[in-house]
């Protein structure tokens, strides 16, 4: 099926929730393909409109020859059209390039109240309602149409019968919309030539961010009849999703007065939810890829790796383990409320309370006194006196700078995305090891990287920080990807450490960027 090609002639507004902007978020929302023509610069916000300047007519006809002249027009959707002159221009353009599907939203008053269409303008609007498929006016904008179609002044109609006028005047189906009346619902009566009637009810949902409500519906409509070929359906379809995005309104927080709706709500309520920290995750991947086919990880899994070169890896693991305990327990100390080293809190993730608690301070002390035990048992054992007093490497050494940075951010979040990638990345390397042989010389330390607890430890550690993204600014959000990222780097940097050539300065490059990380 064929993208619907949707052409939007109409007015601006920058504030995007009305005019020409909405309509092509309206398109975009039915999985149209957008295109505009302006027909007019209006300054408005929610508040209402300042000004309105409207281009030469002239120009007007460029742009719709433009669009014309080169792409297959599906459907058009005319909305605002200011004077006499722009509504005589768009009407020639139709009579010779009419397509198959022309919805007409006589934009004449903004929801704000202001006047958008001129006396002469509204005069000339018959001729083009003659040409259009579907005119969806406002209760306000009926009465207009029902009075040049010759109504009596003096006895107004109810909706439901000047639709009937209005349709039957220019021979074109009708959407009274409902959303200015009172009650539980709003009803759109749907009317046709012949005075049929179908209703399609909502309810009724209450907010005062409406702007731009009847721009969004005319346009989804306009994508939806060229898609489904139905006009029923097509109204039918596009009545709850503008009740969605009028539910999601309120939400959006766009200005202080008549806001817009939620274009987006259907979409993004159909869209998976991704984590921040899978995010990350992908983010780091090719150093995730280099990390598992390092020369190190290779001789590991195959055993080819010379003792020496194991054991001397170990020594700097148990310098880093050692420092590790420290952080792990001043997260332990923030999720308990003390003043470990990431206590202090900022604005953010640590000072809204997520990551903290009994259970988030008894996992990040376990794992802390989990890696005390692992540098003193394992590591001290595999080590055997060979390397016991190796000093720290440069390596080593910077990637501890690195978690200390992090440390004395003041972010308890910060610290917690820091620490993380020394979980994940671990329990990535025992996933993709798998388990050694009977006899293979590293076993007892391929057991450990692919140990279910470990693993397990990882998800939850994962989580903590997952709950502490959701509640951080965008700012520290920032930061804590940052601190991923860098950690992730240096975790590389140190598998590779063992078969670095002697003053090449392993890692070196990772520092570059690590003054301006955490600001």
């Amino acid at each position: 099926m064929t993208v619907p090609r949707v052409l939007a002639v109409a007015g601006t507004d920058p504030t995007g929730g009305a005019g020409l902007q909405a309509d092509l978020k309206a398109i975009a929302a039915h999985d149209g393909y957008g295109m505009g023509v302006v027909t007019a610069l209006v300054a408005q916000n929610t508040h209402g409109v300042r000004s309105v300047h409207v281009p030469d007519v002239a120009f007007l006809r460029e742009q719709l020859d433009a669009v014309s002249d080169d792409v297959v027009i599906d459907a058009v959707k005319i909305g605002m059209l200011g004077t006499a002159d722009v509504v005589r221009t768009v009407t020639d353009w139709l009579r010779e390039h009419r397509p198959p599907v022309v919805v007409v939203d006589p934009v004449m008053v903004a929801t704000s109240g202001d006047r958008l269409l001129d006396e002469d303008a509204a005069a000339a609007m018959g001729t083009l309602f003659a040409l259009a498929d579907l005119v969806t006016p406002n209760r306000a904008e009926l009465a207009v149409l029902a009075e040049l179609a010759g109504a009596p002044s003096r006895a107004p109609l109810s909706s439901l019968d000047a639709a009937r006028l209005v349709a039957s005047t220019w021979d074109v189906l009708v959407l009274a919309k409902g959303g200015h009346d009172e009650g539980p619902t709003a009803d759109d009566v749907l009317v046709s030539p012949s005075g049929s009637v179908r209703r399609f009810t909502a309810p009724r949902v209450t907010t005062t961010n409406t702007h731009g409500t009847g721009c969004s519906l005319s346009s989804a409509i306009a994508t939806l009849a060229a898609r489904h070929g139905d006009w029923e359906l097509a109204v039918g379809v596009a009545k709850p999703w503008l009740t969605a995005a009028l539910q999601g309104a309120d939400g959006l927080q766009v200005g202080s007065g008549n806001g817009p709706i939620d274009h987006g709500a259907v979409i993004r309520a159909a869209l998976p939810v991704v984590p921040t920290t899978d995010v990350w995750w992908d983010d780091v991947g090719s150093l995730l890829r280099s990390t598992i086919e390092c020369g190190f990880l290779v001789g590991l899994r195959d055993g080819t790796l010379d003792a020496d070169v194991f054991a001397g890896y170990l020594a700097q693991d148990v310098h880093y383990l050692r420092a590790y305990e420290r952080h792990l327990a001043g997260l332990a100390a923030s999720a308990a409320g003390g003043r470990g080293p990431a206590a202090a809190g900022t604005a953010g993730a640590a000072a809204a309370g997520a990551g903290r608690g009994p259970a988030a301070a008894a996992f990040w002390a376990a794992a802390s006194e989990g890696c005390a035990a692992e540098a003193r048992d394992l590591h001290h054992r595999r080590l055997a006196g060979t390397h016991a007093d190796d000093p720290v490497h440069p390596t080593c050494a910077e990637y501890l700078a690195h978690l200390q940075r992090a440390a004395d951010s003041g972010s308890a979040a910060v610290l917690a995305a820091a620490v993380l990638p020394c979980f994940r990345v671990y329990a990535r390397v025992g996933a993709q090891i798998g388990t050694a042989p009977d006899g293979h010389p590293f076993a007892d330390w391929i057991a450990a990287y692919g140990d279910a607890g470990f693993a397990a430890s990882s998800a939850e550690a994962t989580r903590l920080v997952e709950e502490m993204a959701a509640a951080a600014t965008p700012a520290e959000r920032g930061r804590m990807a940052r601190a991923f990222r860098r950690s992730t780097e240096w975790e590389l940097a140190f598998f590779e450490m063992p078969l670095a050539v002697p003053g090449a300065g392993a890692g070196a490059g990772v520092i570059a960027a690590e003054a301006s990380l955490l600001r």
